[in-house]
């Protein structure tokens, strides 16, 4: 069984965690150009290395970075988001017409 250790809930079945992506700088979808955001959003670098990745411990809906080498498939660490971000940054989309 792979597990996956999550910082708030210890070590869990992996079953119980969703993969989020990779962690990286969003572009302001607003100032972007369709490439820029296609960029973002589906090309990423495709060589074994070591990746900072979103993972949500589905159960108890926490959201938590992982470092895995994406070569071997081993998640090297876990931790708080907290560790890398200061500030909550909302993304707000346009108001829906009534």
């Amino acid at each position: 069984m792979k597990t996956i250790a999550c910082p708030l809930n210890g070590v869990r079945n992996s079953a119980e965690f969703v993969y989020g992506g990779p962690v990286k700088t969003m572009p302001n979808p607003k100032a972007c150009s369709d490439a820029e955001w296609a960029k973002y959003v589906f090309y990423g670098p495709n060589q074994p290395e070591i990746i900072q990745e979103w993972w949500l411990h589905a159960p108890s809906s926490y959201w938590f970075i992982a470092e895995r080498c994406n070569g071997s498939d081993t998640i090297l660490r876990t931790y708080d988001p907290s560790e890398c971000f200061t500030h909550r940054v909302d993304v707000v989309g346009e108001p829906a017409n009534p």
